[in-house]
């Protein structure tokens, strides 16, 4: 058909069932990225998700029906996150049940398959004794056929869409052993000898059903910090209408209705406390262990704990806006990205079984040629075959980024995609946004002259000017006047210098507050002024001036208090060689008594919201891989100009948006610790691809030459994958340090 394009691709999220190793995803994804209307298409195996990029008029029926040609099962996923979470609950049930069959047919294999083996266990004891050929066919048929089912059907499925699996090779391993040991016995040699196999063939497929069991335990263990996520919302809510209650659904709610919070329970949503006062457990978004405090104004996240307090709540976000389900996107679509190396996996993946099946035949022919073994030429045969394992290597990168990503999102930090792990890696500068990253954020007014000894009148013009401004200083100035009782007037014409301060009209007089790039632009000139500016800022306030027409009337010192792990996070920065640098608006004695009190290396002061990007490229140019740390709008361009973008969770959406990595919480301690749990995830995609590559690069020579016996062979390649994963869920012990 012929696909009329959109401007912009639709993004559709899948989950897939039947994937069975590298061979399966790379199937899926070749499938998925040759249909036309297709722009992007990337299959996770350990998430048994997909993330496809589609043009209209394509659909998602129509790409599910795609997955369905490919040989699989396809559903789409849920955007809403109750509806997700019901369906989660609905495949974990599934899963269970699955889980509990597989089990089941595992004790029976292995109970089928010890008499088996049993003989040989008895070898190196000197005990030579075999069970009749008749009985050893009666316990490895079932195994054969029962438990070698699962791999016939994948195998030809595989087969019948035109591509090959693990499900192949181990299909054709057993089948050899079974079939040649079956033959064997029908038309026995000359002198009566059989050289039976069936021990092989009910042995190999025990432990690789015993082998995707663990994988399987494995896997979901990764896989637990989204499940852990999307099970925090309730269902319910209780609603207050008027003077009564009623309980009612989450998707029931509106914006603005007003919700009842008991102790103990889940708050439902995002919203702001109109009345109340409690504590909030939020460890399972922040990983912050203490309870935070919440009274009347304080906004809440749907999906913490309240604590012993009962809340009137105010709702501000629903379903997808809130800030629970951002945070499930941010930590999903990191978990199905794929790094670089991984382009290079599934291109061996793609050829990895035809190959193996090549090596094998060649190996086959080789033997009988060379030595007219049949039986060591069979045995070196299926060895290969079972040895060989594609699933280490599709499960290496994706299994590693899972839990890492996880484990990271259960401390509180939420790492975009795949590009964050590897510019995390090789940052070694730190730039960091001063006001509300280093420090609180809630500058207080702290220091008041007044040139004529009016004090309350300079606050008074101070705070009339400002009230309506949404800076830091404004409020402090407005709070000062609130606690002085002074009652404020109305300026009219009020006009925002950005970076510089406010001019307006007051009383019929020309009113300005600002710094002294304003004063200047203004004509107003004051030695006392610009002395009291001096002596404010060496003691690291940042400080203002006020002037009316063209006369400097007084000076405001403002204070904001350093966050009280910033020392530390300097400090930890620094011990693994990373270079800090803060970039603040403020003036240059007020910025560097900051930094000299943390600890910081360089500074860049009176930075405009517009220079930010400056300072961060002339870093690049020096050859830096630089990280931005910051909380507000007019840190968005520098956080996405970085190399790596590192937004305060305290921070506005837009920086969040802007950012790579999120914190969820304002700690300073937490960007080392993001750049920890990114190296050690990288760390962990490395070691998994070595031992991946290693194990089949040594395994498969050395079964071609007949030094493993088929069984050795795939208890081998059974615990192949399982040592991939387990090593990648080690992660999830991974804590920030405190």
């Amino acid at each position: 058909m012929t696909v009329h394009t959109s401007p912009a691709p639709v993004t559709y999220k899948i989950e897939i069932k039947g994937m069975t190793c590298a061979g399966c995803a790379s199937r899926v994804e070749k499938t998925l990225r040759n249909t036309e209307g297709v722009a992007d298409a990337s299959v996770n195996l350990a998430m048994d998700a997909a993330e496809v990029k589609a043009y209209y008029p394509l659909t998602a029926t129509d790409i599910i029906q795609i997955v369905s040609i490919a040989g699989f099962s396809a559903t789409l996923k849920e955007s809403d996150i109750n509806a997700a979470r019901i369906l989660r609950e609905k495949q974990e049930a599934e899963d269970k049940r699955e889980e509990q069959r597989t089990f089941m047919l595992l004790v029976a294999s292995a109970l089928l398959s010890l008499p088996l083996v049993a003989p040989m266990l008895g070898m190196p004891f000197g005990l030579d004794w075999h069970l009749p050929a008749l009985l050893q066919l009666v316990l490895a048929t079932p195994v054969q056929v029962f438990v070698g089912a699962r791999f016939y059907k994948g195998a030809f499925n595989a087969l019948r869409h035109g591509g090959a699996n693990m499900d192949v090779l181990v299909a054709l391993g057993t089948t050899a052993a079974y079939g040649y040991s079956l033959y064997t016995m029908l038309a026995p040699a000359s002198d009566g000898t059989m050289h039976l196999y069936f021990e092989a063939s009910a042995v190999i497929l025990t432990l690789v059903l015993f082998g995707k069991y663990l994988e399987h335990r494995a896997k979901r263990s990764t896989t637990a910090a989204v499940r852990a996520l999307v099970a925090l919302r309730p269902d319910k809510a209780t609603r207050v209408v008027g003077d009564e209650t009623e309980v009612v659904r989450i998707s029931e709610l509106r914006l603005g209705d007003i919700i009842l919070v008991k102790p103990g329970e889940s708050i439902p949503t995002d919203g702001l406390v109109l009345e109340g006062i409690t504590e909030v457990d939020e460890s399972m978004l922040t990983g912050e262990s203490l309870p935070v405090a919440k009274t009347e104004g304080d906004t809440v996240t749907g999906g913490t704990i309240n604590g012993s307090g009962v809340l009137h709540v105010k709702t501000t976000a629903l379903g997808e806006a809130t800030r629970l389900a951002q945070i499930i996107r941010l930590v999903e679509n990191a978990q199905i990205s794929k790094a670089p190396v991984q382009k290079l996996v599934d291109k061996v993946s793609s050829i990895f079984v035809p190959v193996i099946l090549v090596i094998s035949l060649a190996t086959l022919g080789l033997w009988i040629a060379l030595t007219g073994d049949t039986d060591s030429a069979i045995s070196a045969a299926v060895a290969v075959l079972v040895i060989a394992c594609p699933c280490a290597l599709g499960l290496a990168t994706p299994t590693a980024l899972v839990a890492g990503t996880g484990a990271a999102a259960r401390s509180g930090i939420l790492i975009r995609d795949i590009q964050a792990l590897e510019s995390a890696h090789k940052v070694d500068t730190v730039v960091l946004d001063k006001t509300g990253t280093l420090t609180v954020g809630k500058p207080q007014l702290v220091k008041l002259q007044a040139f004529d000894r009016k004090e309350e009148r300079l606050l008074f013009i101070a705070a009339t000017l400002q009230q309506n401004s949404e800076h830091p200083l404004a409020h402090a100035v407005v709070e000062a006047a609130k606690a002085n009782n002074i009652r404020l007037g109305k300026a009219h014409t009020v006009q925002a210098v950005p970076g510089k301060g406010l001019v307006a009209e007051l009383a019929g007089q020309r009113v300005a507050i600002g710094n002294e790039a304003l004063m200047d632009e203004l004509g107003v000139s004051s030695m006392m002024a610009k002395g009291l500016i001096k002596t404010f800022e060496a003691e690291g306030q940042t400080a203002v001036t006020v002037a009316l027409d063209d006369r400097a009337v007084g000076v405001l010192g403002f204070a904001d208090e350093p966050r009280e792990t910033s020392k530390a996070a300097i400090d930890a920065l620094k011990a693994k060689g990373i270079k800090t640098v803060l970039l603040t608006g403020d003036a240059d004695r007020a910025a560097q008594a900051v930094a000299d009190a943390l600890g910081i290396e360089e500074v860049h002061a009176r930075i405009q919201p517009t220079g930010k990007n400056a300072v961060i490229q002339k870093l690049q140019a020096e050859g830096k891989t630089v990280a931005m740390v910051g909380d507000g709008i007019n840190d968005a361009p520098a956080l996405a100009t970085a190399d790596l973008g590192i937004a305060m969770g305290s921070g506005t959406d837009v920086a969040l948006e802007a950012a790579s990595i999120t914190l969820m919480r304002s700690d300073p301690m937490m960007i080392a610790a993001s750049l920890d749990i990114s190296k050690a995830t990288l760390r962990k995609i490395h070691q998994n691809l070595f031992w991946a590559f290693i194990y089949n690069v040594i395994g498969i020579p050395l079964a071609a030459l007949g030094l493993l016996s088929p069984v050795i062979a795939g208890a081998a390649m059974a615990m192949s994958s399982v040592s991939v994963v387990t090593n990648a869920a080690l992660l999830r012990r991974w804590k920030a340090k405190d």
